[in-house]
């Protein structure tokens, strides 16, 4: 999980609110900061949640208000706490805005990558990435099918995923 000083350095140091955080899913020790830019329409918004004793991280979250996009990163090890909490309250974790779902990132560098990118006004690729740990017998098999195949790896990697959601997909219609 990313660090309360890797969201410092990304926002530029500028912290344009804070407060206590008024759920109870994370601990007693939690507080919220963010950095606005001040334009709802073509700006941004970013946000961290923390343990003011333990320096733990719990969520990050960059706004995208100009392309319509809500990014956001979820410590794994807090994550259903908070879920089931948003459950007892009737709020649906999805939803970061009334137009804009949350998009989960679980790699730390893509959620920073893109944080960055939205915080300097920069393009940025809205893709994003999935960790992906295999054994190094399997990483060389699925190398060699990509080479067959005239593929870079990730092409190869993006195909089978996105084969594996529709394959789903089609298995879950009612």
């Amino acid at each position: 999980m990313i660090t309360i000083k890797d969201f410092m350095e990304t926002v530029n140091y500028k912290i344009t609110e804070g407060s206590g955080y008024g759920w109870r899913c994370y601990g007693s020790n939690t507080h919220s900061l963010d950095s606005w830019d001040g334009d709802n329409d073509e700006g941004f918004s970013a946000g961290i949640i923390f343990d003011t004793k333990t320096q733990v991280v719990y969520e990050a979250s960059v706004f995208d208000y100009k392309n319509g996009r809500a990014y956001r990163l979820l410590n794994p090890d807090f994550a259903q706490a908070y879920r089931d909490e948003a459950a007892d309250r009737n709020i649906d974790t999805n939803e970061a805005t009334d137009e804009i779902q949350y998009i989960d990132l679980e790699n730390d560098s893509d959620f920073l990558k893109k944080a960055r990118a939205i915080i300097n006004y920069e393009p940025y690729d809205s893709r994003i990435t999935i960790p992906l740990d295999l054994p190094d017998e399997e990483l060389l098999k699925y190398m060699i099918m990509a080479h067959e195949q005239d593929m870079k790896f990730n092409d190869f990697v993006e195909m089978a995923i996105k084969s594996l959601i529709e394959d789903y997909n089609l298995e879950n219609v009612i």
